[in-house]
């Protein structure tokens, strides 16, 4: 695909769509072993230090993962 065939907007609604129910179905928004202890992360606030970079999607991700 050429870069000039790309829609100017991503449209996510329609690429979402079908992915969040298959994620539904899997039960993906379920706790997972609730014999467990649970706990939390306490997520502190964006810093006012510039923009955002690299640092911040490894941040984020790492959270994600756990």
């Amino acid at each position: 695909m050429k870069l000039s065939q790309l829609p100017p907007k991503y449209d996510f609604t329609s690429v979402e769509k079908g992915k969040y129910k298959k994620w539904v179905e899997a039960g993906y928004f379920t706790a997972g072993d609730i014999s467990k202890k649970p706990y939390t992360i306490t997520l502190p606030p964006p810093n006012i230090t510039g923009k955002l970079h690299l640092g911040h999607v490894l941040d984020t991700t790492l959270q994600d993962i756990i």
